[in-house]
C-alpha cells in the first residue's frame, strides 16, 4: 500500500529560496540597526558663553591709596630788597700777540734732539752687523764663522743624558737664545721631545761664551738667534 502525500505540501521544495530571503532580511536589520543615530537636544543659545553661577564670587574692591597732597609752595617775601653791586671788577686786557715792523726778530738756534734709544730685536738674518764669536774677529765673513763656532761648540760639549740612552729617547731639541746689547746669553728656550734631552741642550747653550754684540745702523741691538740639536741613539 503506497502512502498518500500531497505534492503541494513538500516544505524542503523553496528552503533555499526562504532561507535567502530571511538572510536578506537579517542583514538589513542589522545595517539599520549599525546606522542608527540618536541626536540630544540642542539649546537655541550658545554653550561657551554660559557661566557657571557657582563661580561668581563677589571680588572686593581695592581701596585706593590715598596720596598725600604736595606741600604748598613757598610764600614769596612781602618786600623785595634791593642790593646794590658796590664790588669792582677789574676788566681783563687781552694783548694782541701780532708783531709789528718794528720789532726786532730775534733768529733761535737749532734745537738738538736727543734721540732715545729703544731696545729692538733684530734677527740674525738680517742685521746688519752680526754679534762676533770669539776666534772669528779676523774673519771676512762673519757670519758663516758664527755658524761654525756653534757647531764646534755644540760638538765639544754635546753629552748624551743617561737617563735617555736607558729609556731610548732621541730626538732633535730646537734651542732659542738672545745675544744681549752687552753680549752676553740670555732668554734661552728649548722645546724638545724629552725634558732630560731639553735639559742638556740648555747646559751646552749656558757655556757660550760671551760675544761681541751685533749691531744694527753702528748701535747695539739684542739679536735672536736659533739652532736645534739633535740626540740620535748609535
Amino acid at each position: 500500500m503506497e502512502p498518500k502525500k500531497n505534492p503541494q505540501a513538500d516544505l524542503t521544495r523553496n528552503s533555499s529560496l526562504y532561507f535567502v530571503i530571511g538572510l536578506a532580511v537579517v542583514m538589513f536589520i542589522t545595517w539599520r540597526a549599525l546606522e542608527w543615530k540618536t541626536y540630544e537636544e540642542t539649546n537655541e543659545y550658545d554653550i561657551s558663553m554660559n557661566v557657571d553661577d557657582e563661580l561668581d564670587e563677589e571680588v572686593p574692591m581695592t581701596e585706593q591709596i590715598k596720596t598725600p597732597p604736595p606741600p604748598p609752595p613757598p610764600a614769596a617775601p612781602e618786600i623785595i630788597e634791593v642790593v646794590e653791586d658796590e664790588v669792582e671788577v677789574e676788566e681783563t686786557v687781552i694783548e694782541s700777540t701780532e708783531t709789528s715792523q718794528e720789532e726786532e726778530i730775534v733768529e733761535v738756534e737749532d734745537v738738538e734732539v736727543e734721540e732715545i734709544e729703544e731696545d729692538v730685536d733684530v734677527p740674525f738674518a738680517v742685521i746688519e752687523d752680526v754679534p762676533v764669536f770669539p776666534g772669528c774677529e779676523g774673519e771676512s765673513d762673519k757670519r758663516a764663522c758664527f755658524q761654525k763656532m756653534m757647531q764646534k761648540h755644540i760638538g765639544k760639549n754635546f753629552r748624551y743624558p743617561e737617563i735617555a740612552q736607558e729609556m731610548g729617547v732621541q730626538g732633535r731639541v730646537s734651542v732659542m737664545f738672545t745675544i744681549q746689547k752687552d753680549g752676553s746669553i740670555g732668554n734661552v728656550r728649548m722645546r724638545g721631545p724629552d725634558k732630560n734631552l731639553e735639559k742638556e741642550a740648555a747646559r751646552i747653550i749656558s757655556k757660550l761664551p760671551k760675544m761681541t754684540p751685533g749691531k744694527q745702523r753702528g748701535r747695539a741691538v739684542r739679536v735672536p738667534f736659533s739652532i736645534p740639536i739633535t740626540f740620535k741613539l748609535q
